[in-house]
């Protein structure tokens, strides 16, 4: 995959299901919230560590608020090497409204 595509909640969930890697880009205090299932909360911080740790050959979800600032975070992952990945439409505003016993808390 030379770009990432676009998925639903719903195709989310099912991925999350099958094992899938979600990364979180909402800042810190808004993911300690509430999150959806195994994410890691992925900030200019981290950026360099996660990408040394991570399997790239292991599909990954970017998630944020609303849908929209995970779209270039996830071209910039396909970019740095992951083979598939994809930013969830309607973000966690829409996982959560749609799962709420589905989101982690810290």
């Amino acid at each position: 995959m030379d770009q990432y595509s676009c998925i639903s909640v719903n195709q989310a969930l099912e991925l999350i299901e099958q094992g899938v890697a979600v990364a979180d880009i909402r800042d810190p205090q808004n993911f300690q919230q509430g999150h959806m299932p195994g994410a890691v909360n992925l900030s200019n911080d981290n950026l360099h560590q996660f990408l040394t740790d991570a399997d790239m050959d292991r599909p990954l979800i970017v998630c944020c608020y609303h849908g929209i600032s995970s779209q270039p975070a996830a071209a910039y992952l396909v970019e740095q090497g992951f083979e598939t990945v994809y930013s969830m439409d309607g973000g966690f505003e829409l996982w959560q409204a749609t799962y709420p016993d589905k989101c982690a808390r810290d």
